[in-house]
């Protein structure tokens, strides 16, 4: 099994990916083809994935059963004890928006307070 996933990648790439993956959803592609044909779409996409980002999963003989790729994402694959886990940045600033801690911005109506932040 093969799961491509591509975000804010040129329309040709998709029509290209369709020849051979079946497009569930929009930018996500899956299919089972071979090793090597896996191996050429890939090369493809990074080769035309433009200033998108691209993301490839398939299934190998390993502990987990499967194995993926990133182009141009912030989160890396990284290989800890013979586990891939995804590294992410470190974030520079907090989320944006009310938190618990800090409450909700002036102006919330008491409905919303209480559907974000409870009946407390």
């Amino acid at each position: 099994m093969t799961v491509i996933v591509l975000i804010n990648c040129p329309a040709g790439l998709r029509g290209f990916l369709t020849r051979w993956l079946l497009e569930i959803s929009a930018g996500v592609f899956v299919g089972n083809p071979s090793a090597r044909i896996r191996d050429v779409l890939w090369e493809e996409v990074q080769q035309y994935a433009g200033q998108g980002r691209a993301l490839l999963a398939h299934t190998t003989n390993n502990e987990q059963g499967y194995t993926f790729r990133t182009h141009d994402h912030a989160w890396q694959p990284a290989d800890h004890e013979g586990v891939t886990l995804i590294r992410r940045p470190a974030p520079n600033t907090p989320a944006p928006g009310p938190t618990p801690q800090n409450g909700p911005p002036p102006g919330w109506s008491r409905a919303a307070k209480r559907r974000r932040f409870g009946r407390g």
